[in-house]
């Protein structure tokens, strides 16, 4: 077939902004469900440009999967969708593997078809269980869930905004390949903010953060980070399990750009030795009746009594929460205090080797960041563990001449969150143990005393680096 007679999709990037800021405002304003769908069944009906619509979920440990189904096969067959979950770590075991997929159609996405594909459309799932009950182990039905919750019974909305940081590093699939080569090589040694227009690290960051903002991101700004060939790019915050949504996507579009500029896009926490790792500073906010409920101009900090015994709670219990956050053996490597660590179990608005920093704020901004978070974490497991924690989790005031610090390998963190009655009552006990099976298997595989330079191991079969011929070997 030549591309003369194809009739694809593909929508230019402003347009495309405008109709997913308008889809997301929907699910903002939040929409009933059912006018939803039959709004976008009807879409998919009428354009007869599209091809395929790409289906996502999340599995327990953060990682997107992606499934895609045939336009006209979904149309008729979208409440009866079904996978095998036991070839997902962290769901269901052999003998109970069938699992159901429900369409979260505000979740709906126009894609870039010069990035993703011609004729394409993504939206976001459900995992269901057979009979449909909403499946433990899907932490993003469990955090929308939760959200919705505190909207009807406490007209609280909740608004988080994710800083994830990331390396650049040449060639395709270097993190695959890492257990030949045993080391990355950077695109650019420019350092902080100095990137020239044109280069590798500058040329891509300039089209994921196009890629973001044609997706309804709301971007503010990108730049090189403090390590070599390190980028960030921010976005507005918005609503809790639309932030989520947007950290998955975050890191599909930088691997999907890097791929097509024969590069790399990794999401590692530490993946080189005397650099800065890389963090997922993670911003949260509540607002009731529209009001900031964590400002007070007359406040310490400027927050409010409810901002800081939100923040105290998630102090309170921070090595409980320690593996959800951190939740890979290479993520340990970052909370290093040689390089800006956020391992201190306490709050500052100044010192950034603060677990939680207050930044500046007013009505509208005023808000608690969560440092101490890696970008390979399950951005819905952390945004709901964090918000429950902040609003319902025990708080009793400690006197301490010395602050505590987080663990500094996966193995404490392991045994605190194994045995935290707060994390069984959050996930559930057999979500909890779950968990802890699927961080043994990946620490187990790694050498318990790390050392100081990165291994092959902890990158090998880290939970992001998708090389399930290398796991099938074990």
């Amino acid at each position: 077939m030549t591309s003369e007679i194809r009739d694809f999709l593909q929508i230019p990037y402003d347009q495309l902004e405008e109709m997913n800021l308008e889809a997301k405002a929907k699910r903002l304003a939040r929409t009933p469900a059912d006018q939803i769908r039959e709004e976008r069944m009807r879409y998919l009906t009428d354009e007869k440009r599209i091809k395929a619509v790409t289906v996502c979920f999340s599995d327990l440990e953060g990682r997107l999967h992606m499934l895609d189904y045939d336009k006209k096969f979904l149309l008729k067959a979208s409440d009866n969708l079904t996978f095998d979950g036991s070839s997902i770590r962290g769901f269901s075991q052999q003998a109970e593997s069938d699992l159901r997929l429900a369409i979260d159609w505000a979740a709906f996405y126009w894609l870039p078809s010069d990035v993703f594909g011609p004729g394409k459309v993504l939206v976001f799932g459900e995992v269901l269980e057979r009979d449909g009950t909403p499946y433990l182990a899907d932490m993003r039905s469990r955090l929308k869930q939760y959200t919705e919750y505190l909207y009807q019974k406490e007209h609280m909305v909740c608004h988080a905004a994710n800083e994830i940081e990331g390396f650049l590093f040449k060639g395709k699939n270097a993190e695959q390949h890492y257990f030949q080569t045993g080391q990355f090589e950077f695109l650019s040694t420019g350092g902080y903010y100095h990137s020239l227009p044109g280069d590798p690290l500058r040329s891509f960051i300039d089209t994921a953060a196009e890629v973001q903002r044609a997706m309804g991101f709301a971007n503010e700004k990108d730049h090189p980070e403090v390590a070599p060939s390190q980028f960030e790019m921010n976005y507005g915050y918005t609503e809790a399990t639309i932030a989520a949504d947007q950290v998955l996507l975050y890191k599909l579009i930088c691997r999907q750009v890097a791929h097509r500029l024969e590069m790399t896009a990794s999401f590692l926490p530490k993946p080189v030795t005397g650099v800065n790792g890389s963090g997922m500073h993670t911003n949260l906010s509540i607002s009731r009746d529209g009001t900031n409920t964590f400002y007070d101009a007359n406040g310490q900090d400027g927050l409010s009594e409810f901002g800081w015994l939100f923040l105290n709670r998630i102090l309170y219990s921070a090595l409980d929460l320690c593996l959800i956050l951190n939740s890979s053996v290479n993520s340990y490597r970052r909370l290093d205090p040689h390089y800006e660590a956020p391992n201190q179990i306490k709050a500052s608005p100044i010192d950034r080797g603060s677990m939680i920093r207050i930044p500046l704020g007013n009505s509208k901004s005023a808000r608690v960041e969560v440092r101490s978070i890696a970008p390979d974490a399950n951005p819905y497991m952390t945004i709901y563990a964090l918000l429950r924690t902040g609003l319902e989790g025990p708080f009793t005031p400690k006197k301490s001449r010395q602050t505590p610090v987080l663990p500094d390998n996966i193995y404490d963190a392991i045994q605190r969150f194994a045995s935290s009655k707060l994390v069984a009552d959050l996930l559930c006990r057999e979500v909890q143990e779950k968990y802890v099976a699927v961080k043994l298997a990946s620490a187990d595989r790694c050498p318990r005393q790390l050392g100081n330079r990165i291994k092959r191991a902890e990158v090998q079969f880290h939970h992001e680096v998708t090389n399930q011929y290398l796991w099938s070997q074990f």
